[in-house]
């Protein structure tokens, strides 16, 4: 599950590197993505989502030890629960789609999530949306109805799975922006680990299968690929401005149908494609216009 990060430091120039860092965090969270769809064909899915939270909250934990007493201390308590809650509706629901959709087509409806932030900033944070704006955001939806096809025969109504995650990671991504300022990095990092990993702790035993050897290796690195995606990714924005990196979120489209194919035998028909193509141009087209109206 893959997106722009929501999280973002004042940028140190130097473009070349925070794009590598960015293509790198991509890199993991896509791959996240292939192994959490590999233990969801062997056991339910409440188990991968804890796993992905466990996994980052212990990996974070460790990480930021020594200062933990600091970073745990939030001006915001109650816009972090719900970011939080946000971010873990927008998980349950991707990883839920895996058990029912192929990766490459899961992924595209996912990638729509850019254009809905565009879209929330303009309705709930007082942001500027032209027609220009406007226009991208109606491109990606109807790039995404491309995709889901409801009315076809081949419709699934599991294809609005992604799309719910793609508004639960936008509302994630719109509450962390408005704390972003006044909140320190670390501790919304913290906080979008820990509540996912207490929730999905409590839920888990309900679910729980003996998993086959090679799942549980999978589990384990499923929060650990995580924990590095979204370090990679937070890091990337340290380098280079966020709209430098914005672009290359779409590698993770790439690698989910590239993976879909080898590992699956997943082979996206042409709506799919041409679904997938009108919502990565509608989120270029709106990264463009961010280009050109920071310029200005």
């Amino acid at each position: 599950m893959t997106a722009i990060p929501p999280i973002s430091a004042r940028p140190t120039q130097n473009a070349a590197k925070g794009i590598l860092l960015y293509m790198a965090g991509i890199f993991f969270m896509a791959t996240m993505d292939v192994l959490a769809k590999l233990v969801v064909q062997d056991v339910h899915v409440a188990m991968a989502v804890w796993a992905r939270y466990a996994g980052q909250t212990l990996v974070v934990t460790l990480f930021f030890l020594p200062k933990l007493g600091t970073i745990a201390r939030t001006r915001y308590p109650v816009i972090q629960f719900v970011r939080s809650v946000l971010l873990l509706l927008g998980t349950s629901m991707f990883f839920l789609s895996l058990t029912y959709l192929g990766l490459a087509e899961a992924t595209a409806i996912m990638d729509i999530n850019p254009v809905l932030i565009t879209l929330g900033g303009a309705i709930f944070l007082g942001e500027a949306l032209g027609p220009r704006r406007a226009f991208g955001v109606a491109a990606a939806l109807i790039g995404a109805l491309i995709i889901i096809r409801p009315g076809s025969d081949v419709f699934q109504p599991a294809s609005f799975l992604p799309l719910v995650a793609a508004c639960g990671y936008g509302g994630f991504v719109l509450l962390t922006r408005k704390v972003g300022h006044d909140e320190d990095p670390r501790t919304s990092l913290f906080y979008a680990a820990m509540l996912g990993a207490l929730v999905t702790s409590i839920v888990v035993p309900f679910f729980w299968q003996r998993p086959e050897p090679m799942t549980l290796v999978f589990m384990l690195m499923i929060g650990v690929l995580g924990s590095f995606g979204q370090f990679f990714l937070i890091k990337a924005v340290q380098f280079a401005e966020a709209g430098a990196v914005a672009p290359f979120s779409y590698l993770g489209l790439l690698i989910a149908a590239f993976w879909g194919m080898v590992i699956f035998g997943e082979f996206p028909d042409t709506a799919t494609w041409i679904g997938a193509a009108i919502i990565v141009a509608a989120g270029l087209y709106v990264w463009h216009r961010e280009r050109v109206a920071d310029r200005a």
